[in-house]
């Protein structure tokens, strides 16, 4: 299911394992209505776009390794201002990190970039 906002594309950026499998919370509605592609962990996939905080559906990533993906993923909202980027509350939920976790990884992104943070 795509979604526009006016003169730009809303994108719903969810929580991630390395892997891709996206069977549960915010990568199975990504899977099942933003276009997400099984087996891809990582980017950009129809309108979403997947932030991995986990390597494995049981093995949870170190913050730090989050956050370089977290800041990739600032580069790329960066270099498409016409894009809305919708955050969930990634890592949250299976992941096991906290809203202040999070938060703070987030902290330099640009204005296109909202989050959904508690």
């Amino acid at each position: 299911m795509k979604k526009y906002v006016i003169g730009s594309m809303e994108i719903y950026v969810f929580g991630s394992n390395a892997k891709g499998i996206h069977n549960g919370g915010q990568a199975k509605d990504a899977l099942l209505n933003h276009g997400a592609i099984s087996g891809r962990g990582i980017g950009l996939q129809g309108t979403s776009y997947a932030i991995p905080t986990k390597r494995s559906l049981h093995e949870k990533m170190p913050l730090r390794e989050v956050r370089e993906h977290v800041l990739e993923f600032i580069k790329f909202a960066r270099s498409h201002p016409d894009f809305t980027f919708e955050v969930q509350r990634i890592g949250c939920g299976n992941a096991g990190f906290t809203d202040d976790d999070m938060k703070p990884l987030f902290e330099n992104s640009p204005e296109n970039v909202h989050l959904h943070f508690r």
